[in-house]
Parts: C-alpha cells; structure tokens; sequence
C-alpha cells in the first residue's frame, strides 16, 4: 500500500482542521437554542468564526490536537506491522507542518518527545473483518475533555440525585451527574459518549467507540434511544452553558452503547467530548493505500451560523461588542450599553455574578492594580501588550524559582500554543487556552511572589485562588476553549521563549498581542461567576432526583 502514509496524513490535516458536517449541524443548532446577547451566546458566536476560520487557514480548529486515536479494521492477511510504520510517520509529517502539536511526554520524566510518539502513542487498534476495503478512522481528543471523563460502579451515591441503582434510571441519574461535575469544563457545549457494562477498561473503551457514531443517527437499542433522547432534552436544563457562563446550551450530542458485564460489576463510564468534535474515517484501497471515501460528510460548505451565514467568516473583531472603550478603559454610555447587551447584563439572571451592567475595557500590559480592581465579573476586558503563556510545568518551577521575565503587573495566559520555526522566528499557529483548575495549587501564591495581575485560561479555579485575587488585586479572565485560530489572530509577535527544556506545550512564550479578549469570571471582589453556576446547577440538577426512567 504504497500511498497509505499519505492518505493517513491527509485523515490527520483532515481531522484537525475541518469539523465535520453532522458536527457543525449540531453546533449550529446549539446557536440557535442560546440568545446571542448572553455570555454563552458570545462563546457560541466565537466558535462559530473559529470554525470558519480553522478550515480557510488549515490549521488546528484547537490547539491542544489530543491524543491521536485510531481504530482500524483491515482484511486478512494485511500487513499491520508495515501499516503502524506508516502511521507513525504520518504522525511525525503532521507534527512537523504544525498540524498536530507535539503531545507525548515521558510520565516518569515529563520529556516531551517532540513529534507525537512514544509508549502508547498515537493509540492504535487493529481488528480484522471480511469486507476488502481498509477501514481507518480518527478521532483527536484534547487533555481537557479527556479530564473530564468519569466512571461510576453502580449502586452509587450521586450528589443531588440520589441513590442510582442498576437500572436505566440509575444510568439516567449518572449521566445527568456526569454534565453536571464537567461544569462546563472540557470546553461545552459538549458531546457524550456512554459505555454500559464492561469493566473499568473495556467501559471506557465502549464510550470511546460511541464518539464515533454519527451525531444524527438514532440507536438501534429502543430503550437506548429513549434515554439519548431524554438526556439531550434534560441536560440542557440544568443552566451551565457553553463554556459554563451559563445559558441553554450545555450539550450537543449524546450516544449510549452497551456489552455484558460480570455480575459484581455495573459500571457506567462517559467520554465526554469538547465541542471541538474531531473525528473523521476513510476507506482505503487494500492493494494501493488510496483513499476511496471518506466516512464522514465533509465540513466544508456547511453552516455553523444558526441564521445560515457563512462557516467560513472573515476574520472579526475580537469580540461581538461596540468599540468605543478607550486606552484609559472609560466607556462611553452608547459603548456599555452595547458591551452589556453582548455579555448579558446584570447580574439578577441565575449564574450571573455581576452586580453592575457589563462593560468594554481596554487594558495594556503591564496593569496596575487600580486598573484591576476596578473591574467586575462579566466585563469584557480586550488586552493588548505582551503576555506570557504558562502551564503546569512553569507554574511548579516558578513556585521555588525565579522568573527569566518581569512579571509584576504581567498577564499570564494558561495556554500550550501550536509553533512553527522557520529563517524568520516562530510562529504561533494555534493558541487557545487550557483548563486552569490544574494550576490552583499554585496560582495565588505565584501572583502574589511575582506581582502578576491578570490570568487568562478556562474552567475558571477554585476558591484558594479567588481569595488570592481578592487579596492581592487580581482576576481571572476566561478566554473560549478552543477557540485556537480565532485568539492566534490576536497574537502580532512572538518576543521570546524560555523553558524550552520543558517542551513546546509547556515553555514560557512571550508574546505581543492586541485586541485579546475575554470575560472577567472571577474578580479582586471575591466574585466567581463559576461559583454562581455551580450552584444554581446543583439545584435545577435536585429536580431530576425523584424522576424514573423506565
């Protein structure tokens, strides 16, 4: 199968860098559900020209490309060996041309290896069948939603539903829990896949394999079906939102499978997905290694905008808000109006903290604390100056060491960018942000030793680092997961790099970015807007408690 490496590479551009048709409908679906003039209708209309922007400029829809996965199916008597080299230098060309980020690290070390291999990875599956072509499908799923996976031993105790037997109700009352814990975390609106039964591995491994389904199939499981259908109905009243800013959308797709279990077992695992949903499968001729059809409808061409515009947007202003804010951060009144009806208002709404209408505010590198202090969850805060990428590497060193940089009044922004080298410098090719909860061991005491001001990330953090904002004067800015190109664009320049002993993923980039926005979610006045929507989902979740699903 001579051309079998190419066309693996060319199922890797394919699967990063252009969503699938059944994906996009359902995203814009999700559009159409969520009023724009909310926090969550503004992440929804930013995925939206992420999309389109990802497919023009071929590049990673979100820079975190995951864990690549394949799962094959071959005829007999195919050499899998000769097709694993293949595959693996697949993955090197892919990572090489900034199509995959370098993803593989040492667990004992924390080396990363550079070009996406390692032990056990990429993952691959062979399993024989009589049909004669190549089956070959991918999916990329990035650390975030993959974190936010979950597996429960049936009878449970559920937090806000209950007892959870080991029955279809009991099953419902997981799931529902399930959305409820990501908190809007792994980047929602979101995608389920569930595995009923099994063990630990092979649960996991079934809600994986339901990931793979089409987004608009019905389950051949007449009870399954039911529940795909209650669940998609259900979760989204529970208020999380895209992003967990609150809002009517929460989940976009959920897909049931089921197998036997031992008798002592019950275990209902979920893979949760991020709305990032990269998959995508071709048939290969077995004599050539060509491509003979792709498995899943192509993107291109299809709508993600829920009024039928164009997926492939021209590149807009950061945010869907009236200009008008000035370097001094004043806004005029035309101005905040505007900036409040984009980011939904006050704050009486359930899951909206903020106690004053929602405001447009420039900021420049470095920021002062008075500059800091004045502002408050659910301000939309558009940065321009330079910012330092950090993650769990730097932040453990930084914790016993010094900064190679000036950090006081700096923004440091939770992100492992996708980086291309050439005779110029480098250059950032994706740059969205990653889950920040994993940094709460350190962040507050790191803002407080080096004076830092603002940091960017998603998922917000938890209550340790809130009373360091409240404390020191700072605030946590939440940028859309995924949204890779979209924030790229902001990006003019990059300065320098530190830590490159760390791996690309985990250095210390400094860049020059203008018009970088996003949403104050945790502010110097011991708000959390992440807080506010946990708890109001912790009660519309109550609701579901007595229910029965038969």
């Amino acid at each position: 199968m001579r051309h079998f490496e190419d066309s693996v590479y060319n199922l890797i551009v394919e699967t990063s860098t252009n969503l699938p048709g059944d994906v996009r409908r359902a995203v814009a679906k999700g559009r159409a559900m969520e009023d724009r003039a909310t926090r969550s209708g503004l992440a929804l209309t930013t995925i939206a020209q992420n999309i389109g922007m990802a497919e023009l400029q071929v590049s990673p829809i979100c820079q975190d490309t995951g864990m690549p996965t394949f799962i094959i199916h071959t005829p007999v008597g195919i050499n899998q060996i000769e097709m694993k080299k293949d595959i693996h230098n697949a993955i090197i060309r892919a990572t090489k041309n900034g199509k995959l980020r370098p993803n593989s690290v040492d667990s004992l070390t924390g080396e990363n290896s550079g070009d996406n291999l390692g032990a056990g990875t990429p993952v691959i599956h062979f399993e024989q069948w009589e049909e004669e072509a190549v089956d070959v499908r991918l999916i990329l799923k990035g650390g975030g939603c993959e974190n936010k996976n979950i597996q429960y031993s049936l009878p449970a105790e559920l937090e806000g539903l209950g007892k959870a037997g080991r029955d279809l109700d009991g099953i419902r009352k997981c799931i529902l829990h399930a959305v409820y814990q990501a908190q809007g975390q792994g980047c929602s609106a979101g995608f389920l896949g569930v595995g009923i039964g099994g063990d630990r591995t092979t649960g996991y491994e079934l809600a994986k394999k339901q990931l793979f389904r089409k987004v608009e199939d019905i389950n051949p499981i007449q009870d399954l079906g039911k529940l795909e259908e209650y669940i998609m109905e259900n979760a989204n009243k529970l208020g999380i939102g895209t992003m967990g800013f609150g809002g009517e959308v929460t989940l976009l797709g959920c897909k049931i499978g089921v197998m036997n279990r031992l008798p002592a077992s019950f275990f209902v695992s979920v893979a949760y997905n991020c709305w990032a949903f990269r998959r995508q499968g071709v048939l290969i001729d077995p004599v050539s290694g060509s491509i003979q059809e792709w498995l899943y409808e192509s993107g291109t061409g299809i709508s993600v905008e829920a009024d039928g515009g164009s997926a492939a947007t021209a590149v807009p202003e950061p945010v869907a808000v009236a200009a008008g804010a000035g370097a001094s951060g004043a806004v005029s009144g035309d101005a905040a109006i505007s900036a409040t009806e984009a980011t939904g208002g006050a704050a009486a709404k359930p899951g909206e903290a903020a106690a004053e209408p929602s405001r447009e505010i420039r900021l420049t590198t470095p920021i002062s604390e008075e500059d800091i202090r004045s502002l408050r969850v659910g301000d939309v805060v558009i940065l321009s100056g330079e910012m330092h990428t950090g993650r769990d590497a730097l932040h453990k060193y930084l914790m016993d060491h010094e900064s190679p940089v000036d950090l006081n009044g700096a923004v440091i922004y939770h992100c492992g960018p996708v980086m291309l080298k050439d005779e110029e410098g480098w250059h950032v090719k994706a740059a969205g942000p990653t889950t920040s909860i994993r940094e709460e061991p350190y962040q507050g005491d790191i803002m407080r030793k080096f004076g830092i001001r603002a940091v960017i990330g998603k998922g917000g953090m938890g209550p340790k680092t809130l009373k360091a904002l409240q404390e020191h004067g700072g605030v946590y800015l939440n940028a859309i997961g995924g949204a890779a190109q979209y924030y790229a664009e902001c990006i003019k320049q990059v300065d320098g790099v530190d830590f490159m002993e760390f791996g690309i993923p985990e250095a210390m980039w400094h860049l020059q970015v203008d018009g970088f926005a996003a949403i104050v979610t945790m502010d110097a006045h011991g708000n959390s807007l992440h807080a506010d929507v946990e708890k109001d989902s912790a009660a519309k979740l109550a609701q579901f408690r007595e229910q029965v699903f038969k």
